[in-house]
């Protein structure tokens, strides 16, 4: 291999990686104040559109059953929210206003099917075991155990 080969090689490992020295990663408080700001939003869109709805089809508002059509309801917003403004945005309401976006570590555009895993199984299985979330303080990568199943992580971006 003649050295330009070996130059444009190198360039192109460059690109592949991202250079973490120019990268900062979003520590637990950023994310988890971009995420109160989240359901602050999700409670709006649900109070704005699901509860006339189920009121107008006359559907009952308070059920204690994770069954219940509300709770269904909140559940499909809550999770479109975040599979559709990560997918077209990188980043959601809160992650906008905190200057924040999700990354693929191996600088690849996200695909529909880490969006899916992170937004949905992962974000599942974080929530459930609490532990999930709390490890983005201790990680150097500041991710969560959701970002660690799908190779991705949260970054400042610069304005």
């Amino acid at each position: 291999m003649d050295y330009e080969n070996q130059d444009e090689f190198a360039k192109s490992e460059i690109i592949q990686e991202p250079d973490s020295g120019s990268i900062r990663f979003a520590g637990f408080w950023m994310r988890f104040w971009a995420y109160l700001l989240d359901l602050i939003v999700i409670g709006s869109i649900e109070r704005l559109i699901i509860n006339p709805l189920f009121r107008f089809l006359e559907i009952p508002l308070v059920e204690f059953n994770m069954f219940a059509p509300i709770s269904i309801a909140s559940a499909i917003i809550f999770y479109l929210y975040f599979v559709l403004m990560t997918k077209y945005f990188n980043q959601t309401l809160g992650k906008m206003v905190f200057g924040l976006k999700v990354i693929d570590l191996k600088s690849e555009k996200l695909s529909w099917g880490t969006i899916l895993f992170r937004e949905w199984i992962g974000r599942f299985i974080s929530a459930t075991i609490v532990v999930g979330y709390i490890v983005i303080a201790f990680l150097p990568k500041k991710q969560g155990i959701h970002d660690l199943f799908t190779d991705t992580s949260v970054i400042h971006i610069e304005r």
